[in-house]
């Protein structure tokens, strides 16, 4: 599996497969900085150029022919019940998010979940993260997403639920599609309803904005710091993957929150069909 992965992942650069030596604790230490000053970190140019090639050939024509079209309009914390607020409160403002999904079922073979089911990066990621130990997601539908964001199309404002998410960027859009964020708009015993909305209501004045570049693994604290996607332009649409780990073994959706995300809530047959 090392030889495999040295021909997708640059692990001279990235000693991922190798923790315990001065280069792979070295490479901990400044994730761990970098988390710490800026709420994530990168690694630029992690995947090959030819693996991500080789990705994005795969993935062609499962666009066609079986991605599922999510569109919804949410407020920031993606839920329509928040008791607390009065439904006219300025930090329930109404945005849109539209992307195109392919699920890890639909692509078993594809070079990203190898990647993603590989011992090695769960071990650094709960290295970098303090969490002890992290596990690949058990649902076949959710634990590797392929999220395609074309022209017109963004992913809103909003917090996560998971403290970190971890994604690759896979293609850059032509134009567009930058991540933009705001650190620590709330925290685990303050709402901070007030300031959500003065946020909300000129974001531009204190969001960050991360230009991220294809290759690029990244894992960003999502759960209490705003964040979105900026309507991509351009004939290029934004490819990324998301990676799913809990520090819990056997994590999966229920079949409602399948039917939401993915407009299903079976795993695909080997002919595609639902």
């Amino acid at each position: 599996m090392a030889l495999f992965m040295h021909q997708l992942l640059d692990l001279d650069r990235y000693p991922l497969h190798d923790l315990k030596s001065g280069a792979g604790q070295a490479l901990v230490e400044s994730c761990r900085q970098a988390l710490a000053a800026d709420g994530m970190f990168n690694l630029e140019g992690l995947v090959k150029p030819s693996a991500l090639a080789e990705c994005l050939v795969e993935l062609a024509p499962l666009w066609a022919e079986g991605a599922f079209t999510h569109r919804r309009t949410h407020n920031i914390y993606f839920d329509d019940d928040v008791p607390e607020l009065p439904a006219a409160h300025p930090a329930l403002k109404r945005f849109e998010t539209v992307n195109q999904t392919i699920c890890a079922d639909q692509i078993p073979g594809n070079a990203l979940c190898r990647i993603y089911e590989w011992p090695k990066l769960a071990a650094f990621l709960a290295a970098v993260t303090g969490t002890g130990r992290l596990y690949p997601m058990s649902d076949p539908l959710a634990r590797v997403n392929i999220m395609a964001y074309r022209a017109g199309e963004a992913l809103n404002w909003h917090f996560d639920r998971a403290e970190f998410t971890t994604t690759l960027l896979l293609q850059a859009p032509n134009a567009g599609g930058a991540f933009q964020y705001r650190r620590d708009l709330r925290t685990a015993s303050d709402a901070n309803y007030d300031g959500v909305a003065g946020f909300l209501a000129d974001p531009e004045a204190e969001a960050r904005t991360c230009l991220l570049t294809p290759g690029t693994l990244n894992l960003f604290k999502g759960k209490y710091s705003a964040h979105r996607v900026t309507p991509v332009a351009g004939a290029r649409p934004r490819i990324i993957a998301i990676f799913s780990y809990y520090q819990q073994p056997g994590i999966r959706f229920g079949a409602d929150e399948r039917r939401e995300f993915y407009g299903r809530s079976e795993t695909m047959a080997p002919d595609g069909s639902g």
